[in-house]
């Protein structure tokens, strides 16, 4: 297999360096020979719009974008994809045949695809806590409900952004509801909790905590976003930080006795799906997979 000519791909993050998204995309380009270079570049806020109009120029083929651009490059686009309209973020830019920047989001079908496949919660069934209000959250939030979950509760040290989020969610779960039964939603329930509140009330009423801040990732290993005071053994608890693998979060929550799910399985998947809109190719994910736990100085073992 082999693309016909050159392309590049790349990342737009502030900062840049903690990414593997290069390492893996470049493995997964070379293991199905295609040409194709993906590159990290350094985009600060106030430099993303020049940034953006410069993909058209330079012919670049196709980006992924994380923190903190995901909602700032909306408006910046020449088209959204449902899905991504829907969510409000966007993770991945494709330049069209036609020249036009269209912006998807694969963040919250990754996470949950590798959600329900390490660990098998039945979202119908679980209360979730939400740590954190950005892109990310925005996207896994809108999926969670998409596949069953009707209870979410979201954190934010701004409240108002966790405020603004929640009737975001509320607004995506009525319109889809009025869509496909033509009435009102009546079973969903979106909360919003205090930082402070949360910390004193601690997590006992939550099935799926999941932190989709970017607190304990390299290189600040040590931090957490909360105590998890009051945690059920057997609750899930989740990180979307991959790097480093166990977050100091997850390894709390385990020796209180909790079931992880960490971030690489949302990190390949999303990665794989983006990588289909790029190059219209599967994925080779056990490649992907492979290359982030090498880089990550770990065996799959």
């Amino acid at each position: 297999m082999s693309g016909s000519e050159k392309q590049l791909f790349g990342l737009f993050a502030h900062p840049v360096g903690h990414s593997l998204s290069p390492v893996m995309h470049n493995r997964a380009f070379q293991a199905l020979g295609l040409p194709y270079h993906y590159h990290p570049f350094d985009v600060s806020p106030q430099d993303l719009p020049e940034a953006v109009a410069g993909l058209k120029a330079l012919g670049i083929k196709g980006i992924n974008v994380t923190i903190p651009h995901k909602e700032r490059i909306v408006p910046l686009l020449d088209e959204l994809d449902p899905e991504a309209k829907a969510i409000g973020a966007v993770n991945t830019v494709v330049l069209s045949k036609q020249g036009r920047l269209v912006g998807y989001n694969t963040d919250g079908a990754g996470y949950v695809q590798s959600l329900l496949t390490e660990t098998g919660v039945n979202l119908e069934q679980t209360r979730v806590l939400l740590l954190g209000a950005g892109g990310a959250a925005k996207a896994i939030a809108i999926y969670l409900i998409k596949n069953g979950c009707t209870s979410v509760t979201i954190a934010n040290r701004t409240e108002q952004k966790a405020e603004t989020l929640a009737n975001h969610i509320r607004h995506y779960a009525n319109a889809k509801n009025r869509q496909e039964t033509n009435g009102p939603l009546t079973s969903l329930q979106v909360d919003v909790l205090s930082w402070t509140f949360l910390e004193q009330q601690g997590v006992t009423d939550y099935q799926l905590i999941i932190n989709t801040t970017p607190v304990g990732m390299w290189p600040h290993v040590e931090q957490t976003p909360l105590a998890l005071q009051g945690l059920k053994p057997g609750t899930v608890v989740s990180d979307i930080v991959y790097n480093p693998l166990c977050t100091a979060f997850l390894n709390n929550a385990k020796q209180l006795g909790a079931t992880v799910h960490q971030g690489l399985g949302m990190f390949i998947y999303q990665g794989a799906l983006a990588f289909k809109l790029f190059t219209g190719y599967d994925a080779p994910l056990d490649v992907m997979r492979q290359v982030v736990l090498k880089q990550l100085n770990l065996s799959s073992a």
